[in-house]
């Protein structure tokens, strides 16, 4: 999976949060399901790590760290990325922009473009 394809599905996953967290002020007492978008997404971005049986524990870890480590990063990459944008807005004290809309210009900017 592509950064950009990354990027969408965190976009999509705060955009989700956001609605979820409008609903529950609205409705304190309304049950809220979560969809399961952030363990798909680590489903679909972790590898699946294959290990020798007879590895050794710093073997183990070793090997987990390495095939995790990139997939771990551009997460948390594409959750600080939209973190600073959304900051970046209230620290200005931007009243004309909600959350919806940084997060609609973040998936714009992300969004496949014809040709590419």
């Amino acid at each position: 999976m592509q950064q950009a394809e990354i990027m969408q599905r965190v976009v999509g996953i705060l955009t989700e949060a956001v609605e979820m967290r409008r609903q529950l002020r609205e409705n304190p007492d309304a049950k809220m399901a979560l969809t399961g978008s952030i363990s798909a997404l680590l489903v679909e971005t972790l590898p699946k790590i294959n290990l020798p049986s007879d590895a050794s524990a710093q073997e183990t870890t070793d090997i987990i760290t390495e095939a995790l480590a990139p997939a771990i990063v551009t997460l948390s990459n594409c959750f600080s990325y939209a973190f600073v944008h959304l900051a970046e807005v209230h620290d200005e004290g931007r009243t004309d922009t909600s959350t919806a809309d940084v997060l609609r210009v973040l998936a714009l900017q992300f969004a496949p473009r014809d040709g590419a």
